[in-house]
């Protein structure tokens, strides 16, 4: 029988919403362990520069990403680095089964386990990722220095990454499907200023096509007029949005038609002792900020949860 460790509380995912709700549990005295399967931040580590961060005018999202992991060290926050397979709720406690078979069991549960890059869906894309297809400037920008590439999308993340590409690519276009962008006005007014990037405006993808040595070029739709055209290019970087990484939820936790997580203003799911934070939970804004925000509500809650439970015992 695999060995059962017993937590006030357990947050899977190790984000800034998983960080900042283990330094508050720790504040309140909780026994935590936080369950990450990859680097300390997650997407954060993504992100060239952060610059919405209060007090901090300009960061890169790894150096943001280390210091929360080192804000939570200094408050003694276990961290285990393995990936949970399985949440199971139960009445009295919540079981948490990790991928080296160990369980452990929680009187709370916070997932906090964010999203992954959304896909187009088309032809080209999974056959070639990395082979000239990425959904990260940052960790692949280095490899087009000098070279062409499209990026896809018109949110802050689009724009953002092809602000960075600019630094290295010879050429960027920007493919949005919209005749305007959705990102902030800062940021677009940055992007109309590098003579690097070309936008194209009401413009799709609807196929990527490579050579033996990868991406070659991709092929262009209209959305006003449907024509289509080739456009060569050496990478295609997807930047249209995230989906939220939910196959932890619980089978009866209540959630949104696109797999949101629905929770109340404490984060609180439908089911007693599990919230949800970050980008898995349904709200308005999914920014590092509100997730900070999501993991202190979250944690804070937890902690009530806790004493209350422990009390009735």
């Amino acid at each position: 029988m695999p060995t059962t460790t017993l937590y006030d509380l357990i947050i899977i995912g190790g984000g800034p919403g998983g960080y900042t709700a283990g330094i508050y549990a720790q504040r309140a005295a909780l026994k935590t362990v936080l369950l990450e399967k990859g680097i300390p931040g997650g997407q954060l580590n993504n992100t060239d520069e952060v610059e919405n961060w209060p007090g901090t005018e300009k960061i890169s999202g790894a150096a943001l990403a280390l210091k929360f992991s080192q804000h939570a060290a200094a408050y003694a926050l276990e961290v285990r680095n393995h990936e949970v397979v399985a949440v199971e709720p139960g009445l009295t406690q919540h079981t948490v089964i990790l991928d080296n078979s160990k369980i452990l069991t929680a009187h709370a549960v916070i997932l906090a386990t964010g999203g992954s890059p959304k896909k187009l869906g088309i032809p080209g894309e999974d056959q070639y990722y990395g082979r000239g297809v990425s959904y990260c400037a940052v960790c692949d920008g280095f490899f087009f220095r000098d070279k062409t590439v499209v990026v896809v999308g018109g949110g802050d993340s689009a724009l953002e990454e092809s602000l960075y590409l600019a630094k290295l690519a010879r050429q960027v276009y920007i493919a949005h499907r919209r005749d305007a962008f959705r990102a902030g006005m800062i940021l677009q007014k940055r992007v109309r200023q590098e003579k690097r990037i070309t936008v194209l405006w009401n413009t799709v993808l609807s196929e990527i096509q490579a050579d033996t040595q990868g991406v070659n070029g991709v092929i262009t739709k209209n959305t006003l007029n449907g024509t289509t055209s080739t456009l060569a290019t050496d990478g295609v970087f997807v930047f249209i949005g995230f989906a939220p990484n939910n196959s932890l939820v619980p089978a009866s936790t209540r959630m949104n038609a696109d797999g949101y997580v629905l929770a109340d203003d404490k984060c609180a799911t439908n089911i007693p002792g599990i919230f949800a934070i970050g980008d898995l939970k349904e709200k308005y804004a999914k920014q590092i900020i509100t997730a900070a925000a999501d993991g202190c509500t979250a944690a804070l809650a937890a902690a009530h949860y806790v004493e209350e439970k422990k009390t009735s015992l």
